[in-house]
């Protein structure tokens, strides 16, 4: 009987539809005098558009109860973010949602393997659980590497029945970024699990410079897309292998530039922009996906172009068949621009529903909850935070020290010369050299203590920075110019259940507390940024010369990214995917 109820409620339903489709019966709304943007033909068109129950008529002369006049103003459809990590904006699902739909975003495609590998299931449990309550439509690639690789300690394992559990859900659509290249070109049995799961969905890679064979290997097994080429040989290449090209514009790593070049007219419809991670300050100051698509713009992209790389390129290749365009029967997911380029949105629609005016969420609208519920702690299991574990015994001629650039994710390896005092190497300022230390943050060690390294850099003349933001399992990473402010700076974010702080010698000079998971604040985005500014004007204040410290120290423990990383069990050669001494014996 109800199945009989339902069925003539949606005849009733889309009857109504053809009538004020066809003029007969006034629609929910008119836009008079907008100029479309038509992704579909690559071009603007002026007319009135016309949305009725959540979704578009048409253009066209319709009658409407609410009308309102654009006056030439432009209209595009709500941005979709392809690939994207919420935990790298630092901040919870009800403070996302505020800073990304004001740019303009609507839909965003999340991998959360970082609360993942943290929490396990249940940490993407509480993320779906969110997404019900949110104005912005949050989907899910579920995680393929948890942990990332065998060379490091997570708060979780995920095999393929744990993802079975999840497949069902409506917001899942795949599985994300199979990080394990060197695992699977292996034909390892657990990556190869996973991958058979999703033979019947979308499946996305991370492959940097794989090519030749062992990419004809890789995505021959059904894996799409790649957001990790950083050079145009690379991503020309995976285009003719049949991939989707994640052109990548985040925070950390920035791709736009190098690989624009390799958006044509036979390939663009196979080319998306993505943000991978987005920096909170970054978002708050530059935006989200209108931030990337102003900047493929004025790199020379056609500006309509650009929009469809943003909205219908990511719904087609997902599946999400009702979005990303204005055009009859589509979502009416939208935003308003004065302008074509820049895109700066100044009315946001959600569902044919006004969400944001004049660039702020509409009064009254605001009322979903800052938390929510099915959270768990974040884990916190430290041994005693002691310098004595930090000292490093001259066991060789050279050290391997890692070597962070700004703008990249990928580290160098550095052999240098040790210069020991009583048989210890100790940090060296002067010469950019300093402490790194991971702590496993999850089970406990025989022995206690960090793994500790040397890496270049960062520029810190005194003191240290700490975070548990520490891609991919998040464990505790420090890095410092003595061993006593690296100890003060553990101690600081471990107190607060993981977060961020800079510390001097003696005492902590700010700080940012990340309740959940270690990775995410539920406070609002401009609470956030002002506590991190606060935290880069004291890396700044120590000689720190990156302009995002954080971010950068975010992936100096991340072992499926070249060339030379740290993780809680020693230094990892991720191009032999293997751990190496920190001595180099001649």
């Amino acid at each position: 009987m109800t199945e009989t109820v339902d069925h003539l409620l949606e005849i009733a339903a889309l009857t109504e539809w053809i009538q004020v489709a066809r003029g007969l019966v006034p629609a929910d709304l008119c836009l008079r005098n907008a100029r479309i943007v038509n992704v579909f033909t690559g071009s603007v068109q002026e007319g009135d558009l016309a949305v009725h129950g959540g979704r578009f008529v048409g253009w066209g002369r319709y009658d409407a109860v609410r009308r309102l006049d654009l006056n030439g103003a432009y209209v595009a459809p709500g941005f979709i973010d392809g690939h994207l990590h919420m935990e790298s904006t630092l901040l919870g699902p009800s403070a996302f949602w505020r800073a990304v739909l004001p740019r303009g975003t609507t839909a965003v495609v999340l991998d959360p393997h970082e609360i993942a590998n943290v929490l396990g299931v249940a940490g993407i449990r509480y993320l779906l659980g969110a997404a019900g309550k949110l104005p912005v439509d949050l989907f899910f690639m579920l995680p393929s590497c948890v942990p990332a690789s065998p060379l490091e300690t997570s708060g979780a394992v995920l095999r393929g029945a744990d993802l079975q559990t999840l497949r069902s859900h409506p917001r899942v659509l795949g599985l994300a970024e199979v990080m394990n290249f060197p695992g699977l070109l292996a034909s390892d049995p657990q990556v190869l699990e996973k991958v058979a799961l999703f033979q019947d969905g979308p499946m996305d890679g991370h492959a940097p410079f794989v090519s030749g064979e062992d990419l004809n290997a890789y995505t021959g097994v059904g894996i799409r897309t790649d957001h990790e080429a950083t050079t145009l040989q690379e991503a020309q290449e995976k285009l003719s292998k049949g991939m989707m090209l994640m052109i990548r514009e985040g925070s950390q790593s920035k791709d736009l530039e190098a690989l624009l070049p390799a958006v044509t007219d036979a390939t663009w419809p196979r080319c998306m922009l993505v943000c991978d991670d987005r920096h909170p300050t970054d978002l708050l100051r530059d935006g989200h996906m209108d931030a990337v698509v102003n900047r493929a713009v004025s790199l020379g992209l056609d500006p309509v172009r650009a929009m469809a790389m943003a909205t219908i390129n990511p719904a087609r290749h997902f599946g999400l068949k009702d979005r990303g365009a204005i055009a009859p029967g589509y979502r009416a997911d939208f935003s308003v621009s004065p302008t074509l380029h820049p895109w700066t949105p100044v009315r946001v629609f959600k569902n044919g529903v006004e969400w944001v005016r004049d660039g702020a969420v509409v009064e009254g609208m605001d009322q979903v909850p800052w938390e929510h519920e099915g959270l768990p702690e974040s884990p916190m299991w430290l041994p005693p935070l002691r310098q004595e574990d930090l000292r490093v015994r001259a066991e060789g001629a050279r050290l391997r020290v890692i070597t962070v650039h700004a703008g990249s994710l990928i580290t160098d390896q550095d052999l240098v010369e040790v210069r020991p005092t009583d048989g210890y190497v100790a940090a060296d300022p002067a010469q950019d050299l300093l402490k790194v230390a991971v702590y496993n943050r999850y089970v406990p060690t025989d022995p206690p203590g960090p793994a500790v390294g040397f890496v270049r850099g960062f520029g810190l003349q005194r003191g240290a920075v700490a975070s548990t933001v520490a891609h991919d399992s998040h464990n505790l990473v420090v890095v410092g110019a003595s061993d006593s402010a690296m100890i003060v700076a553990a101690k600081a974010v471990a107190a607060t259940g993981g977060g961020l702080a800079v510390a001097d010698d003696d005492h902590v000079l700010a700080s940012l507390a990340l309740p959940i998971a270690g990775l995410m604040s539920p406070r609002p985005l401009e609470e956030v940024c002002r506590e991190l500014d606060a935290l880069n004007r004291a890396a700044r204040s120590l000689g720190s010369t990156l302009p995002h410290p954080f971010m950068a120290l975010s992936f100096v423990a991340l072992p499926v990214i070249p060339r030379l990383k740290i993780t809680d069990r020693g230094l990892v050669d991720v191009e032999a995917f293997q751990l190496v001494p920190l001595f180099v014996r001649d």
